[in-house]
Parts: structure tokens; sequence; C-alpha cells
């Protein structure tokens, strides 16, 4: 199956909260979108890896994705190392997206900034020829994505573009609370994140009003570039 976009997450529900408006725009304009979890999430304080799978197939739903899968790489302690990155080149090779979605370059959590070079890492070595993937069996040849975005998580890094998600921005909250064990909610037991809290979406909305104010509009997300955007015409915005 190709896909056009194809999302690399450190945790489910990196991706939702983080760029899920721009996915599911994207998919409204007719793109096939799919996301790959490198980890389960196991080691959040909240909830659980099985009860976090179960709330992604959710949230893939309410998206419209194409596909979703989870490589099970230790959530905390996954390396940039070769059966990692073989993995992902695995993935890359099978979905063959033009548009690859990665984690921030760095964050809070160090998960996100290692997930981001990893993937990048991938991204190279799935175009090279003579690079085999682990178990061998090619489900494609070679591939190399036309280009990367890295979405921006936690902490704040001035965008290189802005997508405008402003007719999203409701949908894009639906996805997020898919993960009811990771955000509000008055009934539960279990100790407090930065994420749990009652004013938790407020921070949502208000980092996305802040993208969209710089382009004009009422909410935006934003991303970071490898490598500088192709332009052809001063006279018209990206």
């Amino acid at each position: 199956m190709k896909l056009d976009i194809l999302a690399f997450s450190a945790h489910p529900d990196d991706v939702e909260i983080s760029c899920g408006g721009t996915i599911i725009k994207q998919i409204k304009l007719g793109n096939s979108v799919g996301i790959i979890d490198l980890t389960q999430g196991e080691l959040g304080t909240r909830g659980s890896a099985d009860l976090r799978f179960t709330e992604s197939i959710n949230a893939s739903k309410l998206l419209g994705l194409s596909a979703r899968e989870n490589l099970k790489m230790k959530d905390g302690f996954f390396e940039n190392s070769e059966e990692n990155k073989l993995k992902i080149i695995y993935a890359i090779r099978k979905y063959q997206p033009d548009v690859i979605l990665a984690n921030s370059i760095y964050d809070r959590h160090p998960d996100h900034g290692r997930g981001s070079k990893l993937v990048s890492d991938a991204c190279f070595l799935a175009g090279l020829q003579k690079v085999k993937t682990y178990d061998g069996n090619e489900p494609q040849n070679e591939w190399r994505p036309k280009t990367i975005y890295h979405y921006i998580q936690d902490y704040y890094i001035q965008p290189d573009f802005i997508v405008d998600i402003s007719d999203v921005i409701d949908n894009k909250i639906e996805c997020i609370k898919a993960y009811k064990t990771q955000f509000w909610d008055p009934q539960s037991n279990e100790p407090q994140t930065p994420i749990s809290g009652i004013d938790f979406f407020d921070f949502i909305k208000a980092r996305s009003r802040e993208y969209g104010r710089l382009i004009k509009t009422e909410f935006g997300e934003g991303f970071t570039v490898e490598k500088p955007l192709k332009i052809t015409d001063l006279t018209k915005e990206i």
C-alpha cells in the first residue's frame, strides 16, 4: 500500500496532539495517510500499553487513517541503533510515502528528539539499495521520501511553515480525547501529569492560536524543515 504521507511518533498520541489537524486536512484533500508509533507508551504514568493501543485504534478511526502500526521499541530507552533503523526502513519501503512527518527536533521528553533523529537517519538509509532490512524480505525496493517535516511539540520552536487548521480544530480535539486515560478525568484516581490537567486543552488551543496569528488565521500547526523549501514564484504564498 503506497501512502502519500507517513507520520512517525515516539508515543501513541504524539501525532494527534501536535499535527492531528494537518493530517485531518490532508485526508480531506484526498491524501492517504498512515502513522507508525515507535513505542507503546508503556512508561506513561497513566493507563497501560494495552489501553493506549485501544485508544490509538479509536483515534485512527477519527482521523481517517489508511494504516497504523506500532514498532514496539522500548519506551524511554530506545536508541538510534541499527536494529531500530531497519524497522523504520522496512516501514518506509512498505508504504513508500512522499512526505514523512516526524517528532520535534528537541523537546521536554527525550524520546521526541531521539525519535526525530532516528527517523531522519532511516529516511536516508531507506534509499540505499544495498541496505537490507532485518528479515531480508524486502516489501519494496529502496525508497527515499521526497521530504521530511518535523512537527512541534511541548517546547516552543520557531516554525518554518504553518498549516491553517481553523476548520478542523474541533476534529483535532476529539482525536486527542480518544486517549481517555491520558487526559482530564475528574473520576480518575491516577497521578496527575503535565497533560492530564483540566487546562491542557486550553494550552492546545492557545498554541494553535499563536501559530494561527502568524499566518492571519485562527488556528495553525507549526513545522520545521530539514532543507530549504522550493519556491518558484515569490508573489505566491506557500
